[in-house]
């Protein structure tokens, strides 16, 4: 059998590093990428089998990240593998695309199954988390997310995004190819949305949403 082709995206240097040992006598690692947007960049050229992301990422967090892998590389398999085991971000991921959610301290005994897994179109979510209550989501009956989250646009939870990492407006404006003042009528128009009333606030609501990478 054809070893799967992969691309793994974590701004982790020493979980990237026990990963490709991982990975190494039973699949072809073809890039590791620390952030989000170079990961839809390199996915985009490299076409994979499977891509192995985090939630929390610099640039373009894996949510974001994997709605627009869902466009430009329908074939690829997402899994998501990350530190968080909240329900929530569960139903996020599988939402934005996912064929498989793992957490971090259990890849080591799991990976391998899991992309072979969804190579055969199933889902697959590590035991750890997986309960009755998670079963409407490997049916395919997802709820809706967050309602405030849903509010959003994906051009405002990119300036979300590079405003909690502590970007100024002219550092995103630049970045996203956009004005400085579409950068500041998005952040009026976000807080407006979420009842929120300063940078400050967006940044916390960026926090607990798992927007940014930070914490």
């Amino acid at each position: 059998m054809t070893r799967p082709r992969v691309i793994l995206a974590d701004d982790h240097t020493l979980f990237i590093e026990g990963l490709q040992r991982l990975l190494e006598h039973q699949c072809n690692l073809l890039k590791t990428v620390g952030n989000g947007l170079e990961l839809v960049e390199t996915a985009e050229r490299l076409r994979p089998d499977v891509i192995l992301l985090d939630i929390s990422m610099p640039v373009l967090n894996g949510f974001e990240a994997a709605r627009k892998l869902r466009v430009l590389v329908p074939d690829s398999k997402l899994i998501f593998l990350t530190m968080h085991a909240d329900r929530t971000y569960v139903k996020e991921a599988f939402k934005a695309g996912a064929s498989g959610y793992l957490l971090k301290r259990s890849a080591a005994s799991e990976l391998e199954h899991a992309i072979f897994v969804v190579l055969k179109g199933r889902y697959y979510l590590t035991p750890l988390l997986k309960t009755d209550a998670m079963e409407p989501i490997l049916a395919g009956s997802l709820a809706d997310p967050p309602a405030q989250l849903g509010e959003l646009t994906p051009r405002q939870r990119e300036v979300l995004q590079l405003v909690a990492e502590g970007r100024t407006a002219k550092q995103v404006a630049a970045k996203l190819a956009i004005s400085v003042k579409t950068v500041e009528f998005h952040k009026a128009r976000m807080a407006q949305q979420l009842g929120l009333r300063t940078t400050s606030d967006l940044i916390k609501y960026a926090i607990a949403h798992g927007i940014t990478s930070l914490s």
